[in-house]
């Protein structure tokens, strides 16, 4: 998945996969949180920026 965003023009960061356990609370917060931090460091999504340049 990751190589067919990168072909799509995607970052491939902006995808994650982890096998987090109904149990493990804090360890979902953890791996979210760190989540989040990198996709805000990524910027805007591409398709964002490229749906913005075909409207206007």
């Amino acid at each position: 998945m990751q190589k067919l965003l990168e072909f799509s023009g995607i970052e491939s960061e902006r995808l994650v996969l982890k096998w987090v356990s109904s149990a493990e609370g804090p360890r979902f917060a953890q791996v979210v949180t760190e989540f989040v931090e990198k996709i805000k460091k990524l910027g805007p999504s591409p398709l964002k920026r490229a749906d913005r340049r075909a409207m206007g």
